[in-house]
């Protein structure tokens, strides 16, 4: 029997959960020690027992930034200019200046600031600076498409890039940035992750030894190259079987009847990358600061090698990008009215960022480790809210909202919502209120990845062209979910992902854009706490992994 809300408050620990709620409104008892003391969830006590290798939920403990903004370092401040005035030389003047300096704040002003041209963050350790978002706002006058060129798609058709890719804040290191903006001019439509354009600027540093996922430590087989502190990426590349894209897949009998050659988008996510800081080496012991998130096995080449050197503890706090109020663009034809995009980013932030009237809110392009908190769209209705693609890993946004469009959708355009894809994984989203959009998985098979603690009117659609493979690889989990409008949708995963978990969600039906299940035969799902999206606990999952 699937256990009610009444079961719940029922059951021998709702003393305890009384109890301890009672306590934590008088300031006696703190969250973590409430959900110590409620009745917790068979799948988390479960978890808690082996949290690195549970088979449905995954380790997320250590998503999101891990450095705090720098304390110290140059100060400049930005004055409002004269009204109507471009800021956007200013602005990137005082970025760089802070930037070649070592680091510190370019503070800005209440007031607008008109900009037209993308406003760019390329150095380590430097955070752009308003004094609220809702006191200081940047007003874009030019879209991407006017400041850079048109943008196709590496894999064909009428397309543009710029409806998943792109921001006129755009967090991106000067080589990297500079290498695709010369690429699109040129229309040598570029892939934008770790490896560079043609996914070659790498080297090896040292094959690894076989090792299971969870594991915190790995054996290289020539450490030399490695010292503590380095980001390294570590690669994967599958094998004439397809057998590591099955293994993101859970290994479940399906995957090994799946078509995966026929899947010519995802097969070219391969290699798997996968940024991580090197904690210590003790001979050829090398420690992670994260655990694996896959087998390493001789048949995929396990090995830790350079990547682009990424921008790290940067970010964008206290102000809003607003732009006009256009029309949105039918769908995959946006121009590029998007707000804040993390690429090539690790260990980076964005704080009390709102963006209004946007094609594409905020975006995650193989950006690892940041965090985007406080963060909200508003205005006319957006493409993608939030996109997270091109192996973005380990990320976390909370405390998000995205607000109820202002005026109709013109005819053509589609909503997702918190989007995630292409081998994707491990990354958060918390504490969340979407007012529209939805659970937004876009095929090219993310994998264990979670939503937690978020209440969702559940009225977009997920996108992903058949070439880019299934929907879901294995260990999605969905935790404490509350479906205002009832439609289950890409919120409800048992049935549809791969040895998944789907705890506490409202009672939902399908209704709407409807999917079918990317692998036959037995997918090892688990479904708890249905229909009690606020009576499951711990509440939320991502901050209970935090406190374990």
């Amino acid at each position: 029997m699937v256990p009610t809300r009444r079961h719940l408050l029922g059951s021998a620990g709702a003393a305890a959960l009384t109890a301890l709620g009672s306590a934590a409104a008088t300031g006696t008892a703190t969250a973590a020690a409430r959900d110590r003391g409620a009745a917790a969830s068979a799948l988390w006590r479960e978890f808690a027992a082996a949290p690195y290798t549970h088979p449905q939920i995954p380790y997320v403990g250590r998503a999101g930034a891990r450095s705090a903004p720098p304390a110290h370092g140059r100060r400049v401040l930005v004055r409002r200019p004269a009204r109507g005035r471009d800021a956007a030389g200013a602005l990137n003047r005082a970025l760089r200046e802070v930037g070649e300096a070592g680091g510190g704040t370019v503070q800005l002003e209440p007031g607008t600031y008109h900009v037209g041209d993308v406003i760019r963050i390329a150095h380590d350790r430097v955070t752009l600076r308003g004094a609220g978002s809702g006191r200081t706002t940047l007003h874009p006058t030019a879209h991407l498409t006017d400041l850079i060129g048109p943008y196709g798609s590496r894999y064909g058709g009428d397309k543009s890039a710029w409806s998943w890719a792109g921001g006129l804040v755009w967090v991106c290191p000067r080589a990297r940035w500079d290498s695709l903006v010369a690429a699109i001019r040129t229309r040598e439509w570029p892939f934008e992750g770790w490896t560079g354009n043609a996914r070659d600027e790498w080297r090896t540093l040292t094959a690894l030894d076989d090792a299971p996922r969870g594991a915190w430590t790995v054996r290289a087989a020539d450490p030399g190259a490695l010292r503590p502190g380095q980001l390294v990426l570590l690669q994967l590349s599958d094998d004439g079987e397809h057998t590591l894209l099955r293994h993101m897949a859970g290994d479940v009998p399906g995957a090994a009847r799946y078509s995966w050659a026929e899947r010519e988008k995802l097969v070219s996510y391969v290699p798997y990358e996968w940024p991580v800081r090197v904690r210590a080496v003790r001979g050829r012991a090398v420690a992670l600061e994260r655990p694996l998130p896959l087998d390493l096995r001789a048949a995929w080449q396990p090995r830790l090698t350079t990547l682009v050197r990424p921008v790290t503890r940067s970010g964008v706090e206290g102000l809003t990008v607003g732009f006009d109020r256009t029309e949105q663009s039918p769908h995959l034809h946006d121009q590029g009215r998007n707000g804040v995009v993390f690429q090539c980013a690790y260990d980076c932030r964005a704080d009390d960022v709102r963006v209004v009237n946007a094609d594409n809110g905020f975006g995650l392009v193989a950006a690892s480790a940041c965090t985007l908190r406080r963060t909200r769209v508003s205005g006319r209705g957006s493409h993608h809210p939030y996109f997270c693609r091109e192996g973005s890993h380990d990320n976390l946004v909370e405390r998000f909202r995205i607000d109820r469009r202002t005026v109709p959708a013109p005819p053509g355009s589609q909503l997702h919502g918190i989007n995630v894809e292409g081998l994707s994984s491990h990354n958060v989203w918390s504490r969340g209120r979407m007012d529209m959009g939805t659970f937004d998985t876009h095929r090219g098979m993310p994998f264990a990845n979670v939503r937690t603690q978020i209440t969702v009117h559940n009225d977009g659609r997920h996108g992903g062209d058949a070439s880019a493979g299934p929907l879901y690889g294995a260990r999605f989990a969905h935790w404490n979910v509350t479906v205002a409008n009832a439609r289950a949708g890409c919120v409800r995963l048992d049935g549809i992902a791969p040895y998944s978990a789907t705890v506490g969600i409202s009672r939902v039906r399908e209704w709407g854009q409807i999917d079918e299940p990317d692998f036959d035969g037995e997918l090892h799902t688990r479904l708890e706490g249905y229909g009690c999206p606020d009576g499951v606990r711990p509440w939320n999952l991502y901050e209970a992994q935090r406190a374990l």
